[in-house]
């Protein structure tokens, strides 16, 4: 299941046209014993369709193709992939059929609204998004194939015989945004369980700006500017409810978010700055640009940031050495394990059904070609 054979097609026809001439010969035999197929049966056959259709026992053989242009996984072929090798467990300890289940009723329920809002702003946003999609991108996100997580930003993933590095983090950002302005208006909602204080959420961002700034403004100036964002955010909550599911209520506590990917819930960590900027980077006056600034806004919080714990497996394992808590470093593990698995059955696959590429991406560092198997051989042939 996991090994790759050079010249499969053939393998794959001989055997057919073997168990082909077997159950011809057995003509008074009416009934079989059946066995569910493996993942990766199909796809090993979907290379060799002429000869599916072939009923001759001698079909035509397909033409061979190249081994410096063979595809040897794909988008639908769930093994190949980078965490499959390794495994420190084995495989019967395994989840084996719970994942593709799970991607699948997943997938399923990934569906939009029928009808988006009939504001005119939202549908010349939704426009915008149309004319500046990049088809070459958008061919690569329709049919690619998630390899694993290069660093703390980048994954691998494989287009045909080309293997790119992907930022997560401004493919979720621009997926989000997208999906915000497709589901105007129609959001289910995320209860908090603790509803949670505005003024508390924005002192907390305010303190972390001033950290990073390296200022130090007083309490007071920070207490009113927080206060300043209450008020505004509670005079703007009832549109913020209607059009975007973010619930406010009268005492100023936020008590609902947006379901905006289905099997998806943020990072609770960011709510702060999430906050501060609806506050801070939204522009109230025009409808359209107000709209867009709120859809990025929630892009940006529900975003596939890093955890804010260091990395327990990469570099970040010298702060738990010098700190050891057992229990941070498995809250840590816990948090990074999930991210991992929110990119590979949550994010790739809705990509793949909803995300249109802009045309800034293929130039802003987003996709980053690191391999061709074309150049590869051109490379090894002269060795």
């Amino acid at each position: 299941r996991e090994v790759s054979l050079l010249n499969q097609e053939s393998l794959v026809e001989n055997i057919q046209n073997e168990v082909e001439s077997k159950i011809r010969n057995s003509n008074t035999t009416r009934i079989f014993h059946i066995q569910t197929a493996y993942p990766s049966i199909p796809s090993l056959l979907s290379g060799n369709k002429e000869s599916q259709l072939d009923p001759s026992p001698s079909g035509n053989k397909s033409q061979k193709v190249p081994v410096n242009k063979m595809v040897r996984i794909d988008s639908q072929d769930p093994f190949g992939r980078m965490h499959a090798y390794l495994q420190d467990k084995p495989l019967g300890q395994q989840k084996k059929k719970s994942d593709i289940a799970l991607i699948r009723s997943a997938v399923i329920q990934r569906r939009n609204p029928k009808e988006t809002a009939d504001l005119t702003s939202v549908q010349e946003l939704l426009g915008d998004i149309d004319q500046t999609t990049h088809s070459g991108l958008l061919d690569i996100v329709k049919d690619c194939t998630y390899i694993g997580m290069a660093d703390d930003s980048f994954a691998l993933l494989q287009h045909g015989t080309r293997l790119y590095l992907a930022n997560v983090i401004n493919l979720s950002k621009e997926l989000i945004y997208q999906q915000v302005l497709r589901r105007f208006a129609h959001f289910n909602a995320i209860q908090l369980s603790d509803p949670a204080p505005l003024s508390e959420l924005l002192l907390m961002a305010l303190n972390d700006e001033d950290m990073e700034a390296d200022t130090d403004q007083n309490d007071d100036l920070r207490e009113k500017i927080a206060e300043m964002n209450v008020k505004l955010l509670k005079r703007k909550a009832e549109m913020l409810q209607e059009y975007f599911c973010i619930q406010i209520d009268e005492e100023g506590n936020l008590s609902k978010l947006p379901v905006i990917l289905d099997q998806y819930t943020p990072d609770m960590d960011h709510t702060p700055e999430f906050v501060l900027a609806l506050g801070n980077d939204v522009n109230w006056k025009e409808e359209k640009e107000c709209f867009q600034s709120i859809s990025a806004v929630l892009g940006n919080f529900y975003a596939l940031h890093p955890p804010l714990l260091p990395n327990p497996s990469g570099e970040g394992l010298q702060f738990y050495r010098r700190d050891v808590d057992q229990d941070l470093l498995a809250e840590a593990e816990t948090a990074w394990a999930q991210r991992e698995w929110t990119i590979q059955h949550v994010l790739f696959p809705s990509m793949r059904l909803f995300l249109k590429p802009p045309k800034a991406m293929a130039t802003n560092g987003t996709f980053v070609q690191v391999a061709s198997l074309e150049k590869l051989y051109k490379i090894f042939e002269r060795c």
